[in-house]
């Protein structure tokens, strides 16, 4: 088993050792500023269940290594997915092409001996037969709920990564990654009109919280109350109205429509809206962003970023005023500030670049209850779908999955279709209330950029926008 094994025996055997991984990369980045070998192994599996039976069951395992070199703005990047003294050797040609460093070489990152999460492997201490039988478990316990379940799809998700950062200054730096998540998703109908209910849970975690009855369990009731919800939904409305907006997952649209624009590299090239303007008011009063990627278990945190950086809490918004960036060490060196451990590749095959870890709003002094009463008519959201967001502008489209019309203060019909358009910056100056019930979102999210997606978490408060572009079928 894995677990009994030193982690880096998947990096290193007969044609690659510790001492050469070291010279290759001495070698390979003589002529660089900065740069790093990206060692990696990882395998991963999945488990799809629907219609009552076992439907896709993968499991896939695979190894590599990028090298880089960086000369100021420049990158040489090369991967080969053999780890052997000879491929690197060969992908080192490739480091020639930069031009030579004009600047000093840049610093090692400093040292971290915190670990996140667990180094066990998911995947080897749970048996096949087990994770076929909780997936028929739970299609079971859904479809003897409700008379109207129809339809009930299960996946199980797991994946192990080791990957080890070899850097030219002898700095070395290992990290074990687990993760896991659990989606479960339920189809009613009734009277000829079927809806759909979902629910995920995971984490940088084993198996074992997943499994337990409690639970996937609350996954299933999950699941069916929203799609119960969603069979009793009315025509949304369209207009400009009042939004509430739910503690947890609905942190998303703040991770898309403002989060990327605080990423180091489009405000180095001036592309984002928030480029040039630390210091500024950009948003209301009582708002606070916080990127962090250094809490214990959440999906979307590492002990050390992709190039060895050490994670940690980035306030970025700070009472409204833009308070700093997320950076990985090529942007943070070009712009004078030291790197935040925002470093991220999707694997091997990729070059790092700043992505968001677990990114969200802190909570405010606000009841929940004392903001949805300040709303005349508007809609409550309290989860969201799939959207479209421009990153430079923040402007976006999402499709509520579940929301409710607000009348005088009180929660009416659920409402189906209904989508909030609008852009982030000024979304952010618009915001009237921040509750003090903050959540995370459960586990489940993934973040896309330029090609190469990696897990992420996203969380907040209840937040009441003023106005916000609801976009529907009915009239309003």
């Amino acid at each position: 088993m894995t677990t009994l094994t030193d982690p880096r025996a998947f990096l290193y055997g007969d044609a690659l050792d510790p001492d050469a991984a070291l010279r290759l990369t001495r070698d390979a980045l003589a002529r660089a500023e900065d740069g790093e070998l990206y060692l990696q192994y990882s395998h991963s599996e999945a488990f799809g269940f629907d219609d009552g039976r076992l439907k896709t069951a993968s499991y896939n395992n695979h190894s590599g290594f990028g090298l880089r070199a960086v000369s100021g703005e420049q990158t040489a990047f090369a991967q080969g997915n053999a780890l052997s003294a000879d491929a690197i050797a060969r992908a080192a040609l490739t480091m020639a092409l930069i031009d030579p460093a004009r600047q000093a070489k840049a610093p090692p990152p400093r040292g971290n001996n915190r670990h996140l999460y667990t180094a066990a492997d998911p995947l080897d201490l749970v048996p096949f037969a087990d994770k076929v039988a909780l997936c028929q478990t739970i299609d079971a316990a859904a479809r003897a709920r409700d008379p109207r379940v129809a339809q009930v799809s299960v996946g199980l998700l797991g994946s192990w990564n080791v990957v080890e950062i070899v850097r030219p200054d002898g700095f070395v730096a290992t990290d074990v990654r687990p993760l896991v998540r659990l989606n479960v998703s339920i189809v009613v109908e009734a009277n000829g009109r079927r809806e759909t209910g979902s629910f995920g849970i995971g984490g940088r975690e084993l198996y074992d919280r997943i499994m337990a009855p409690e639970t996937w369990n609350r996954a299933v009731d999950e699941a069916l109350r929203q799609a119960l919800v969603n069979l009793e939904a009315v025509a949304a409305p369209a207009g400009e109205m009042p939004v509430l907006l739910g503690p947890g997952w609905c942190g998303v649209m703040l991770h898309e429509a403002v989060g990327h624009g605080l990423e180091g590299d489009f405000n180095r090239k001036g592309s984002s809206v928030y480029s040039g303007r630390i210091g500024e008011q950009v948003a209301a009063k009582g708002v606070t962003v916080v990127d962090d990627g250094s809490i214990v278990g959440r999906r979307g945190s590492l002990s050390i970023d992709d190039e060895g950086t050490p994670t940690q809490e980035n306030v970025l918004i700070e009472d409204g005023v833009l308070k700093g960036y997320i950076h990985d060490r090529l942007n943070a060196r070009l712009t004078g500030v030291a790197p935040t451990g925002n470093g991220r590749r999707e694997s091997f095959q990729h070059a790092p670049m700043p992505r968001m870890t677990n990114t969200f709003m802190r909570a405010g002094k606000d009841d929940p209850a004392e903001l949805l009463s300040r709303i005349k008519r508007g809609i409550y959201a309290t989860s969201f779908g799939g959207g479209q967001v421009d990153i430079v502008s923040g402007k976006f489209v999402f499709s509520c999955t579940e929301a409710y019309m607000v009348e005088n203060g009180r929660v009416g019909a659920p409402i189906k279709g209904a989508m909030l358009i609008g852009d982030g910056p000024t979304a952010l100056t618009k915001v009237e209330g921040i509750g003090n019930d903050f959540a995370l979102d459960e586990g489940v999210g993934m973040c896309g950029k330029a090609g190469q997606s990696v897990p992420a978490g996203v969380g907040q408060p209840s937040v009441l926008i003023g106005a916000l572009t609801v976009g529907g079928t009915a009239l309003s």
